[in-house]
């Protein structure tokens, strides 16, 4: 399978909203796939998941408010909890999904290597080249 992106009433379902504004919704699911086009080209399947978080983001605190005061009432937001932008853990999904990252080994021995040793064999051993106490003799 390969990535789909999400529509407006999918971003409602994963807000949790009864209701959301469908141009709206879908710009910021357009620029929020852009966004992530920067980090991995072409996105990779399940990437929904990671455009819907940063689309929702931005829909539900378009102006990235941090403390908001109405009447008796205050709320505070975390820092960096609004706008359009990708986080760290975004950016290191979005690498994951595509199969990026992470540990991998690398061999550098030919094809063509040879597995017999490359170096004078002495068979006769160290016997005589070690002093007495050391274990060899």
């Amino acid at each position: 399978m390969e990535f789909v992106t999400p529509t407006a009433e999918q971003l409602g379902l994963y807000l949790g909203l009864d209701e959301i504004q469908g141009d709206r919704a879908d710009l910021l699911i357009s620029t929020a796939v852009k966004l992530c086009q920067t980090v991995v080209r072409p996105l990779p399947e399940g990437a929904e998941a990671v455009v819907l978080s940063v689309a929702g983001r931005a829909y539900v605190n378009p102006q990235q408010v941090s403390y908001e005061t109405i009447g008796p009432m205050s709320v505070q937001r975390p820092s960096g909890s609004g706008g359009l932008y990708l986080t760290k853990a975004d950016k290191s999904a979005l690498k994951s999904l595509a199969g990026r990252g992470g540990a991998y080994t690398v061999d550098p021995t030919p094809e063509t290597a040879d597995p017999s040793p490359t170096w004078p064999v002495d068979d006769a051993g160290f016997a005589d080249e070690f002093e007495p106490g050391w274990g060899y003799g």
